[in-house]
């Protein structure tokens, strides 16, 4: 139990991560780096912060962070406007800015948590109900595997139902060792083209889809959805759908959930100093939501659209 674990968020109540009702934990750490990410503050396996800069009430003349930060990055222009260097922010490890604005324009989104934290959590929520359980997710909660699979033989041990969600981007060893502790295993495929799935992500596929291809063959019990982030331009056409087909039928498998583009993450990003490149692009509409979900159920694979899911 003396293991510890960076987690940026914990969420209860949640009905769309898996089957019935569900705590998601979701882990920071995250091999990849999608350009559309919904939580780029969960990259970096380290403890930081989000700038708010919009809940700042310079123009009323707060001014109480002024010389809070021993590193400099917290400045004021000659007009009273606070601007911070993200450059410095980066190797913070203080955070005395966080508990001392009023206006929570400084966040701290990551906290150290150990295992019988997570599962005191968990044994509160416990009254899911009979499909209930807890889901893992990220970042990715492979990154913290060693932490994961102490938290994993506790839910088992209290005959906890769980769920992953993951990029499957981790040592064969370790994706395997992880996946005898989970009842139900949501899988992101980016996008079947490895060249297209690195210009997206920061990393080729081949180790994802082997490491897929090796769960099947090791006669796990689980049950486990694909899901891809649909995204206009980059992953929606008919010529993907029918390579991920190809690859679904020759190992088995029947569930793919197609999540459509969102943009809940901009502003996220904006407060970590990072340029969001798709702002203006990448919406796709019901109408081909729907094409795609045809191509594969014509080929037989059970496809849900965004939270339509019978989980």
């Amino acid at each position: 139990m003396h293991k510890k674990a960076l987690i940026f968020d914990i969420q209860s109540f949640s009905v769309h991560d898996g089957p019935g009702c569900r705590t998601n934990v979701f882990f920071t750490g995250c091999p990849l780096q999608c350009k559309w990410c919904a939580n780029p503050e969960s990259w970096e396996n380290r403890k930081h912060f989000l700038f708010a800069e919009r809940s700042c009430k310079w123009e009323s003349g707060c001014r109480a962070c002024r010389d809070v930060c021993p590193n400099g990055s917290i400045q004021f222009d000659e007009s009273g406007k606070l601007s911070i260097s993200h450059d410095i922010c980066g190797r913070c490890e203080t955070f005395d800015c966080v508990s001392i604005c009023p206006n929570n324009v400084f966040k701290q989104c990551v906290k150290e948590y150990k295992v019988d934290d997570i599962m005191a959590i968990l044994r509160r929520d416990c009254n899911w109900g009979p499909d209930g359980g807890v889901t893992f997710s990220g970042g990715d909660p492979l990154v913290q595997y060693e932490f994961l699979l102490e938290v994993l033989k506790q839910c088992h041990r209290w005959q906890i139902h769980t769920a992953i969600e993951t990029s499957a981007y981790a040592k064969q060893e370790v994706f395997l060792e992880v996946l005898k502790y989970i009842d139900f295993a949501f899988i992101d495929v980016k996008h079947m083209d490895r060249e297209k799935h690195f210009e997206g992500t920061g990393v080729y596929n081949d180790l994802i889809l082997s490491n897929i291809e090796a769960l099947v063959k090791s006669g796990w019990k689980g049950r486990v959805g694909l899901r891809q982030p649909t995204i206009a331009g980059y992953n929606d056409s008919d010529e993907n759908a029918l390579q991920l087909i190809d690859f679904m039928n020759r190992n088995g498998l029947y569930e793919i959930n197609l999540l459509k583009f969102h943009r809940l993450g901009e502003t996220k990003w904006n407060q970590l100093g990072k340029e969001y490149e798709y702002h203006d692009h990448g919406d796709m509409t019901k109408e081909k939501m729907e094409h795609l979900q045809e191509i594969y159920l014509d080929n037989n694979i059970a496809c849900y659209i965004g939270d339509n899911t019978p989980f």
